[in-house]
């Protein structure tokens, strides 16, 4: 009779040839696509040295002519196993890979069974080169799934509000300003930036470059950069005057409540009303203080005791204003160095101003991107405070209705559950870098539903300078690894040195 380590020895010799039946059908499911509009297709492939992925890009092969696909989704899943080889065999289910995609060129036209192979870099440039559009490109670095194949943006899609996303160290900044150069160089778009972190100060400072020939045609179109900022050798003096802060802007910014200050708001009001468009009653918050009217001197006490009149952005009459600049731009693209500025309240009052000019001048319909980085800060889902709630409904206004007067949005932000929804429904394009919630995923996969989930979700595994790009400028919903800058970065993270080994204790 045979003893229980024959019985055993029996079991994992039957064990091992069902594995070893197991992985042989496994090797033999072939890659297979099925379509039946001719759009879009299912797919099937081996799990063995599977060479698809989720983003990646595809040839499909049948009767008729090839088509060049992408993949959208890919995932393990069991399937039948192949008839041709399971005939007498135990195994009838395997393991293999199931998908979806999309057909990017070709004829339109329902295939079956039709062999799937991963696309040459030669294939994917051919078809790149054929849809890029007659407008200016872009160039922002390379597709990451096709290395070596140019990716660049159509300039025209700037047109419509963008919106690009990534948590610290996903290299937002750095890519954000890429994005930029390439604007500057490439369009003649006018640009606003609203510069919380000092990021883009240096965007006419042009980096050391092995291409001489692109070195000087960026230095030339960032000969046009302004950079307005809060330091005593600045060459554009970040300065504002009383007076050409909207009404409901001086109201916030003194603390004014209609119903609570009703006299103190009405004095205001009166003051507002007694000027004349061209010449203002007062021109700065100092005359409230020395006028003869009570009411008046009220708001000007209100003003000290808040601190407001000891802010360095009054210009006291001197220089030329934000508010003259956005009305009469002298440069083409206008950094507004929000970061240089002492208090928080001055970068909102700062931020609120630039809005509300290029809200009130739009009737001009001279097109403008409106940068705004660190959105969720400047026009958050939640405001604050009074100042910020204006700043946000002035950018819900340009989001909504700003297009047809040429006012275009690219907002930026680590935490797009903080913007104000009104702004980030009506983006149209989207750059989103690395970001590990998967709850801001879920969100921004709702938001930007023309978006495929399944590229969403790989953002999660991002390297720094990789992105998805989708929207009206980009010729599809794909990844990308961003390339390098002309200009230097204006931020830059705190030294860690502290976290370095200590040798001399």
């Amino acid at each position: 009779m045979a003893g229980p380590e024959s019985g055993a020895g029996s079991l994992t010799d039957r064990l091992s040839e069902y594995r070893a039946r197991r992985e042989e059908l496994e090797r033999g499911v072939l890659p297979l696509a099925t379509s039946v509009d001719g759009r879009r297709f299912t797919l099937q492939a081996s799990l063995h040295g599977l060479a698809l992925q989720a983003g990646g890009y595809v040839v499909i092969e049948g009767d008729g002519p090839t088509c060049l696909g992408q993949v959208l989704t890919l995932r393990p899943d069991s399937m039948p196993a192949p008839d041709f080889l399971s005939r007498g065999s135990t195994v009838t289910q395997v393991r293999g890979a199931r998908g979806e995609g999309i057909v990017l060129d070709g004829p339109n036209r329902t295939f079956h069974d039709a062999s799937v192979r991963p696309a040459t870099h030669e294939e994917v440039d051919a078809w790149m080169v054929r849809v890029r559009p007659a407008r200016s490109a872009l160039t922002i670095g390379e597709l990451l799934l096709a290395p070596g194949v140019t990716a660049a943006l159509d300039a025209g899609g700037f047109n419509r509000h963008t919106f690009m996303c990534g948590q610290s160290g996903s290299g937002k900044t750095y890519s954000l300003g890429l994005v930029l150069e390439q604007l500057l160089m490439e369009t003649s778009l006018r640009m606003v930036i609203l510069d919380p972190n000092s990021d883009y100060v240096r965007l006419s400072d042009v980096r050391d470059h092995q291409d001489a020939n692109l070195a000087a045609r960026y230095a030339s179109a960032a000969g046009d950069v302004a950079v307005w900022q809060n330091h005593p050798d600045a060459a554009q003096p970040l300065r504002l005057r009383f007076a050409e802060v909207e009404a409901a802007a001086q109201a916030a910014l003194l603390g004014l409540d209609p119903i609570l200050d009703r006299e103190e708001h009405a004095a205001l009001s009166a003051l507002l009303a007694a000027g004349h468009e061209d010449r203002p009653l007062i021109t700065g918050l100092d005359e409230l203080v020395s006028s003869a009217n009570p009411d008046v001197r009220q708001l000007g006490l209100r003003a000290a005791n808040l601190g407001v009149m000891n802010w360095s952005i009054w210009s006291g009459g001197q220089g030329r204003s934000l508010v003259e600049e956005l009305e009469e731009p002298t440069s083409r693209c206008l950094v507004v160095d929000l970061g240089s500025l002492d208090s928080i309240m001055e970068q909102r009052l700062i931020a609120e101003t630039v809005l509300s000019t290029l809200w009130r001048t739009r009737t001009r319909r001279e097109p403008c991107l409106v940068v705004i980085d660190e959105a969720h800060n400047v026009c958050p889902r939640t405001p604050g405070d009074a100042m910020t709630a204006l700043a946000t409904d002035h950018a819900a206004l340009i989001a909504a209705e700003g297009r047809k007067f040429g006012l275009y949005l690219l907002t930026s932000t680590q935490r797009p559950q903080k913007v104000n929804e009104e702004v980030l429904s009506q983006c149209d394009n989207l750059l989103l870098m690395r970001m590990n919630s998967e709850a801001d995923l879920d969100y921004l996969g709702d938001v930007f539903s023309f978006v495929p989930p399944g590229l969403i979700q790989r953002a999660t595994t991002f390297r720094m300078g990789e992105t998805l790009v989708a929207g009206k400028f980009f010729s599809h919903a794909g990844y990308v690894e961003f390339g390098s800058r002309i200009s230097h970065e204006g931020g830059g993270d705190v030294p860690t040195a502290w976290a370095d080994p200590v040798t001399n204790r």
